[in-house]
């Protein structure tokens, strides 16, 4: 039987520091007189307070996590967030019903970005700020998960990054603790650097500052409807794209580059990949506007780079509808989606370095087929891959398509059409935000979506961020018997 105790105990702090986020938003909320201050307050105090009895009635002696407890408090942490998230929204002026407001904050909390809330422009500064904080926290929640847990529990590969001391499944929490306080203070500046980059390209100190932590977290909650759009401006939309590329990369590796190793930024294969794809993306779609669709050449260069890089990275702004481009555009940003950025950042997707892992083993099979003497070894970043690391790779790029497979077919069977089923399901998985179309595109909502269609959407959210493997094994019965 596994002891909940740990479990019971770091969900508790966590609630705890949810609770005090709520403060920020309530704050806003009175200094403008908006009565929804109240609501945060009051859902502070009752986030507050489950927290702490969490806490007080869990205290051990040492915390030492189990492979197991890792799991358990992996998902447990991120269903308990959401739906302690959700109530700002269920009971503010805004009028949502719960499904609507567990919707928006699950997509807060995994930086997804879908929404189903309009009437951004009018909204209190309380939702505005709430919003943005909840993909901030999200977003460097993620990392220090990515960093620290999933190589721990061989997910889909990320062994490839396990940590030096970090062989001991008891060693989880104390390394994670070192390693958050470094990237925390990174995440930090790198947000404060973007605000004030924000604010001196025109937005205001709230747009700038509610814009940067969206940014950072690669989440793509905006201010207004229209998104970044709604500014119309060129440097903003060229600081945007800076930034989300920045929150796309390693934070890991940006730590390395503080303490003097900044070359590793540059050797680091899978940026370059990374870079590469997204390069070949700007090119690709900005040469169809220009000749295709008839758009002037700098126009069509902004507009492909800053899209290519929202939906790459899984951020989700929008400058303009890209579902109108035509088909190859709309071929072209529905496989953007899957692609995600890199292992240890704070985007989304299957990440690049599965790809390269599953292009190194590929290759080698070639090699083997035409030369079966020779000796080939798949590398990744000129090491050796493990069999173990490419099987569990193939085994996450498996369990991902069947995941989107099924979940694109019961929204199908939810009676939406093909293209909002596929790219939703698209959408929820690899947590970009946005679809395709005219319901649920860039100039879209998911609020006309059947309840039923939230709540899948909702857990696909949630499959995608944890990495597939992470919720799906506690439904195994193997699992609890241990």
């Amino acid at each position: 039987m596994i002891d909940l105790r740990p479990v019971f105990f770091i969900v508790g702090i966590l609630l705890a520091t949810l609770a005090v986020a709520m403060g920020i938003p309530a704050l806003a909320d009175a200094a403008v007189g908006h009565p929804d201050w109240q609501v945060f307050a009051l859902s502070a105090a009752l986030t507050l307070f489950v927290g702490g009895a969490l806490v007080l009635t869990n205290r051990t002696r040492g915390i030492r996590l189990t492979i197991r407890q890792a799991f358990v408090l992996t998902t447990a942490s991120w269903v308990v967030l959401a739906a302690f998230a959700s109530l700002p929204f269920a009971f503010s002026d805004l009028g949502l019903s719960f499904t609507d407001a567990f919707f928006e904050a699950m997509s807060g909390i995994t930086t997804t970005g879908s929404t189903v809330i309009s009437g951004l422009d009018s909204a209190p500064p309380g939702i505005l700020l709430w919003r943005a904080l909840l993909q901030w926290l999200g977003g460097i929640g993620i990392i220090v998960v990515a960093v620290g847990v999933l190589p721990i529990l061989r997910i889909g590969g990320m062994q490839l990054f396990r940590m030096e001391s970090s062989d001991s499944s008891e060693k989880v929490l104390p390394r994670v603790t070192q390693v958050a306080a470094g990237i925390g203070l990174i995440y930090i500046a790198l947000t404060a650097i973007c605000a004030a980059s924000y604010r001196l390209a025109g937005m205001t100190s709230f747009e700038s500052v509610a814009h940067a932590m969206t940014t950072i977290a690669t989440g793509g909650f905006s201010t207004s409807d229209a998104s970044v759009g709604h500014f119309d401006s060129v440097p903003i939309e060229w600081i945007a794209t800076v930034f989300m590329v920045t929150g796309a990369l390693p934070f890991v590796l940006y730590l390395q580059a503080v303490r003097g190793k900044p070359g590793l930024l540059i050797r680091d294969s899978q940026i370059q990949w990374f870079l590469a794809i997204v390069a070949v993306g700007i090119l690709g779609l900005a040469a169809w506007q220009w000749l295709e669709n008839g758009s002037a050449l700098g126009l069509a260069i902004r507009q492909a780079a800053f899209n290519v890089v929202s939906i790459i990275t899984g951020t989700g702004y929008a400058t303009t509808d890209f579902s109108q481009w035509g088909g190859f555009a709309l071929a072209a940003f529905f496989l953007f989606m899957f692609i995600g950025g890199c292992a240890g950042s704070t985007s989304c997707g299957i990440k690049v370095f599965r790809f390269q892992v599953l292009y190194a083993t590929a290759r080698v099979q070639m090699s083997r087929l035409t030369q079966p003497h020779g000796v080939f070894i798949p590398l990744y970043n000129r090491r050796p891959i493990s069999e173990a690391v490419a099987a569990s790779v193939m085994g996450f790029f498996f369990l991902f398509v069947v995941c989107f497979a099924v979940l694109a077919l019961l929204l199908g069977m939810l009676g939406l059409d093909f293209l909002t089923s596929v790219s939703g399901a698209a959408s929820a998985m690899a947590n970009v935000g946005p679809g395709l179309g005219e319901t649920i595109g860039p100039a879209g909502t998911f609020a006309s979506l059947p309840d039923a269609a939230k709540w899948l959407l909702a857990a696909g959210m949630l499959l995608g961020r944890l990495e597939l493997f992470t919720v799906l094994v506690l439904f195994t019965p193997a699992f609890w018997r241990g």
